[in-house]
């Protein structure tokens, strides 16, 4: 059998599909013939076919031994780990195993603060105490960088006892983080590495972006497939290295975390992202990243808009693409509803100074195309907004340093709260995150204390039209 030409899982539905059994079992829709006919315009009816799942051919996702064991194998192969997971209620899960699964109530454990919102959630779960460490951020380029293997070594000095590192690299903007060199600090003083690389999945495939996680060291790697490559949306893997981790305490996590009717669908899709990138995906990566230099280099040729291919530093996932809009006169928030409705075109995200494009396996030279002749139409546009561009810089801008909460965040979620005026909340404590999405990474983190300067940046954010998750006009807060 040639793992490069086989997708185990997929086989196997495939196998159970046409054996033809006569289904007295879930789900309701019965492989199609019950379903309505906006969901068989939504799903094939071959896939309505094979929409079955915890039949005796098709494996079990939380004690895998047939098809999804040889699948899970494939891949930790091919991304170079001990052992991966697959994980079907997305990366956030992915994150929250992984915490829970290496930390336990009361261990103190680094949090940079350019974390996603899934590592609270972990937080929470697990009951470890965060340590919020601060990140770079540029104010030439306006973007948030990354924490420094320098932040890490003084963060161990004053926390010996830190248990471990949840790192995230690369960010959402693609810059990237000296994995291995916080790998080597982080193991020499006895503490893990646990990595949301949820915008790496494709680094594994290209020299000329930064070093995977599990190539430089990570002892657990949470990856968003379906970000990047060509997985279904919320489907992800976690990757493992065995060195300092005990497996079987990482599946039982994960375990906890997933459904038991897994959805057989979202599995075989995870199956045949692994398979394409085996087939061709060194050759269709190094294509994102050339694609994505000529994006750049046009861009630059547009006066009103800039762009880079370089952090100082920091190593750059060139698959993301990030323009400057201000020399136009908009915030990122205006250009983005201008591409949107206006030139039928949807970036990644946007923030108060920038836009970001994603560049994938999927793109070619049409696209981009498409993609530069609206750039230069809506840098016309000239909707001045420079006065609340220059109150709202980026939601992960901090100058916060080694700063504990006042309480745990397990703690917090069940402690008693109240909801008051955001302006009234300075010097309280926070009980709930302040988020704005994207690109989900708080703000405010619970238990941190409100300041008058953050009310300013929630209120300048919302006025120029980012949005919250929760209703920042109002905040939660400890009684």
């Amino acid at each position: 059998m040639n793992k490069n030409n086989f997708a185990p899982i997929a086989d196997a539905m495939q196998k159970y599909s046409a054996d033809g059994a006569l289904a007295f079992h879930t789900p309701g829709h019965k492989q199609g013939r019950g379903a309505h006919s906006l969901l068989k315009n939504l799903v094939t009816a071959e896939g309505l076919r094979q929409e079955v799942s915890l039949m005796e051919e098709l494996d079990d996702l939380h004690s895998p031994h047939s098809c999804i064991k040889a699948a899970e194998k494939f891949a930790a192969e091919l991304w170079h780990a001990d052992d991966a997971l697959f994980m079907i209620n997305g990366t956030s899960s992915a994150i929250q195993a992984m915490i829970l699964a290496t930390l336990k109530p009361n261990d103190l454990v680094f949090v940079p603060r350019n974390s996603h919102r899934a590592v609270t959630a972990g937080l929470i779960l697990s009951g470890a105490v965060p340590i919020f460490l601060p990140v770079d951020f540029s104010a030439e380029l306006k973007i948030p960088l990354n924490v420094t293997a320098s932040t890490i070594r003084r963060a161990i000095k004053k926390f010996p006892q830190a248990r471990a590192l949840i790192l995230t690299s690369p960010n959402y903007y693609g810059v990237a983080a000296d994995v291995k060199g916080i790998a080597e600090i982080l193991h020499a003083a006895g503490m893990l590495l646990l990595v949301d690389e949820a915008h790496g999945a494709h680094l594994q495939f290209c020299e000329r972006l930064p070093i995977s996680a599990m190539d430089a060291g990570a002892d657990l790697a949470a990856q968003s497939t379906h970000k990047l490559l060509g997985s279904m949306t919320q489907t992800s893997m976690l990757m493992v290295r065995k060195n300092f981790v005990d497996v079987d305490a990482v599946r039982r996590a994960a375990s906890l975390l997933q459904t038991t009717s897994p959805n057989q669908l979202l599995l075989a899709s995870l199956d045949i992202a692994r398979l394409q990138m085996a087939e061709v995906g060194r050759e269709k990566i190094l294509n994102a990243i050339e694609l994505s230099q000529h994006l750049r280099a046009e861009v630059e040729k547009i006066s009103a808009l800039s762009t880079f291919d370089a952090v100082k530093d920091f190593e750059l996932d060139l698959t993301k693409v990030t323009v400057n809009v201000e020399g136009a006169g908009l915030t990122g928030i205006d250009a983005e509803k201008i591409l949107r409705h206006k030139f039928k075109v949807q970036c990644e995200l946007s923030d108060a100074a920038n836009l970001l494009f994603i560049i994938s396996y999927a793109d070619d030279d049409a696209v981009i195309s498409k993609l530069v002749d609206a750039l230069k139409s809506m840098s016309k546009a000239q909707c001045v907004r420079r006065d609340l561009m220059r109150k709202a810089q980026c939601v992960m801008r901090n100058d916060f340093s080694y700063q504990m909460p006042a309480k745990t965040p397990r703690e917090i979620f069940f402690a008693e709260s109240e909801i008051v005026p955001l302006e009234k909340s300075v010097g309280r404590i926070c009980a709930e995150e302040v988020t704005f999405y994207p690109p989900g990474i708080p703000i405010l983190n619970i238990g941190e204390r409100i300041t008058a300067e953050v009310v300013k940046e929630i209120s300048a954010l919302k006025k120029i039209g980012n949005r919250a998750l929760s209703d920042a006009d109002f905040i939660k807060v400890l009684v």
